[in-house]
């Protein structure tokens, strides 16, 4: 019986799968961008299941990892050390209801970046440590790379809170969000596991950057999403650029020192029009750079770019056909490629995507959904993390029914 029941399973997959490639081919007729736009939101959508609908993948359970009634969690990221200890790393600011305010921000003060260990992902310490807190404003998403000779990096940006006479001083362009002044991005680094913290080290402005820090500096690089140590040991990251008001662009900065320089590389993704911001790079097992890029004024469309020249250049963007940002990239130990990513429309919840080796069966590859019970759309970004061989966990951030911030996963069963 059960036979029976994966082979009717396997024949509705190929049946939609041909649908989907009969649509999709009645639908590739060039365009202007005008309808361009319009052929990427209306186009066919590969088809969605839930996890254990698809052999080979199964849901193990949803897990709580952090949630305090007194603060807002959000943006996690996670590492697998040498030793075998889950590092995870998170933004942490008070919830403002406690001081009688409405609500929190993304943008707070006293937003500092913090960390929770682990020495099998299901159990987490209690309370978090402080990994960061920058002396100039609250930090963000903190984004952890685990470097081949032991090093850790942790990416993040921040924002500074000036005074009325701060804010009337200010040199333009500028970056604010009600009283928050944006400062840019820089790194912190640990040679001892996570336990002390060295920095912070700042990256360097690159030219399409517009904007001025509240120092009056031009804005250091920065981004949300994965870096990656390519095989040479070059370290990549795709870095947002506001290369005009309210609209920004994604380019590749690189280091050779493990991250206390950076060099600018190339464009990533830049558009007139369309905004590219929260990017995570992956390289193939052939050696190709691809980026997995967030989009704005774009139906929130996820889009890719790739790089087959150790990111000199790359080729044109191009719409992956669904919805859901940002997205974070995990090699599996057969090569294939999981991508996972928060979905913030109606049903609110967590999705993901098995990609091949070198990520080009994007268009096609079955969408996965992990969670549909989230409280709104403020959830997700997404981070998995190998657990063993068949085991894989995706954390991110959460509310149901719009309560308390909380820091949860997902664990899968990969076969």
């Amino acid at each position: 019986m059960k036979i029976f029941n994966i082979l009717i399973i396997n024949s509705l997959l190929i049946c939609l799968f041909l649908f989907n490639s009969i649509v999709n081919s009645l639908a590739s007729t060039p365009a202007g961008y005008g309808n361009q736009f319009n052929f990427v939101v209306a186009k066919w959508t590969p088809f969605q299941l839930l996890v254990d609908s698809i052999p080979g993948i199964s849901k193990e359970k949803d897990i709580l990892i952090y949630k305090n009634p007194d603060f807002y969690v959000a943006f996690p990221s996670i590492i697998k050390r040498p030793n075998g200890e889950f590092l995870l790393a998170f933004r942490s600011a008070p919830d403002r209801k406690i001081f009688g305010e409405k609500s929190s921000s993304h943008v707070d003060p006293n937003s500092y970046l913090v960390s929770l260990r682990s020495k099998d992902g299901e159990n987490w310490t209690k309370e978090p440590d402080l990994l960061y807190a920058h002396p100039f404003g609250g930090s963000q998403d903190p984004c952890l790379l685990q470097l081949r000779n032991g090093t850790i990096l942790c990416a993040s940006y921040g924002w500074a809170f000036l005074r009325p006479e701060g804010m009337k001083n200010l040199k333009t362009p500028h970056f604010i969000a009600g009283e928050a002044v944006f400062l840019g991005g820089y790194l912190v680094r640990s040679r001892d596991g996570g336990r002390k913290w060295e920095g912070p080290h700042y990256p360097l402005h690159i030219e399409p950057e517009i904007n001025i820090n509240p120092m009056g500096k031009p804005v250091p690089a920065y981004n949300r999403g994965a870096l990656v140590e390519g095989k040479s040991g070059r370290i990549f990251w795709a870095a947002a650029a506001s290369d005009a008001p309210g609209k920004t662009s994604v380019h590749l900065i690189s280091s050779d020192d493990k991250g206390l320089t950076w060099n600018y590389s190339s464009p990533v993704a830049v558009d007139e029009k369309i905004s590219f911001n929260e990017t995570s790079v992956y390289e193939t097992p052939k050696g190709d750079l691809v980026a997995f890029l967030r989009t704005a004024g774009f139906g929130d469309q996820a889009c890719i770019a790739r790089s087959t020249d150790g990111g000199k250049t790359f080729s044109k963007w191009e719409s992956m056909g669904f919805k859901g940002h940002p997205m974070n990239a995990l090699r599996l130990p057969d090569n294939r490629v999981l991508i996972t990513y928060g979905y913030r429309h109606k049903p609110y919840g967590i999705r993901a995507r098995i990609l091949n080796a070198e990520c080009t069966d994007f268009a096609t590859a079955p969408e996965v959904i992990l969670r549909e019970d989230g409280g709104n759309g403020d959830i997700g970004y997404t981070w998995p993390v190998q657990l063993d061989k068949k085991r894989v966990l995706v954390v991110y951030y959460f509310n149901t029914d719009n309560g308390t911030r909380s820091i949860e996963g997902t664990i899968l069963n990969i076969k």
